[in-house]
């Protein structure tokens, strides 16, 4: 079952089809690859999909509901869950506070209830399968510049995970990490996925996307120009050509 279905996806940036028809399907459970040279359009797919920016035609679906017509902040509070590139953390609240932030509905009362009632919430709970799930419950306490790189990029993916995605789109996770770092990135996106989330990886490192991905589509100039197997994929003379190269 695809969590997320999207169909004849186009961005236009004034005279400039920045993407073009791009179709792709995330299944529950399981990672999905986005990649393609730079400027290929990976990233302005996540952010239309996200909503961040309008495109001109397509159809998205997330769990068999159109989301079109919803803004960013409602995407996510269906499921839709984003990382970016940088950190995005706020450097003065300590990582389980930056967990809560993002778990934390967004409505205007919330503050009063949790004022008046204060107890252990949903939120809690969400934000310490996350902190386990990357890893981390030992660095609740922390604030973010007392991290390494690695570190401050898994809170990131904790942050995302606290907002109970159904489906997480993963913006270049392992840019800076060494091997060991990204081996243990590869270890929390394969335990996501086996707990039911569908994610969709954009990450230059091949080594990263050829070992989690199970799925592959790859951009060039906007353009789908191969989508399969990542294996087949991977041979495929048309992304070697544009993106891979023969080493």
């Amino acid at each position: 079952m695809s969590a997320l279905t999207v169909r004849e996806l186009v961005v236009n940036f004034g005279g400039l089809r920045a993407v073009d028809d791009v179709a792709l399907d995330v299944p529950a459970g399981s990672i999905s690859g986005l990649i393609g040279p730079n400027g290929a359009g990976k990233t302005t797919t996540i952010d239309a999909l996200c909503g961040f920016v309008p495109y001109a035609e397509g159809t998205i679906t997330l769990a068999g509901r159109p989301i079109d017509a919803l803004r960013p902040h409602q995407r996510a509070k269906a499921g839709l869950v984003r990382t970016f590139q940088s950190d995005e953390l706020f450097d003065d609240l300590t990582v389980r506070e930056n967990l809560v932030v993002a778990a934390t509905p967004g409505r205007w009362w919330s503050p009063v209830v949790d004022a008046l009632m204060p107890r252990r919430s949903l939120r809690d709970v969400d934000v310490d399968h996350a902190l386990d799930v990357v890893g981390m419950r030992d660095r609740a306490d922390a604030l973010p510049t007392e991290l390494s790189h690695g570190q401050r990029r898994l809170v990131g993916i904790a942050r995302a995970v606290a907002a109970r995605p159904r489906v997480l789109l993963l913006d270049e996770p392992a840019a800076g990490l060494d091997p060991a770092e990204t081996a243990a990135l590869g270890a929390v996106l394969r335990e996501l996925a086996a707990a039911g989330t569908g994610l969709l990886l954009v990450d230059h490192d091949m080594t990263l996307v050829l070992d989690v991905c199970e799925q592959l589509t790859v951009l060039d100039l906007g353009r789908v120009i191969a989508q399969g197997a990542a294996g087949a994929v991977r041979t495929d003379p048309a992304v070697i050509a544009a993106y891979l190269g023969t080493t």
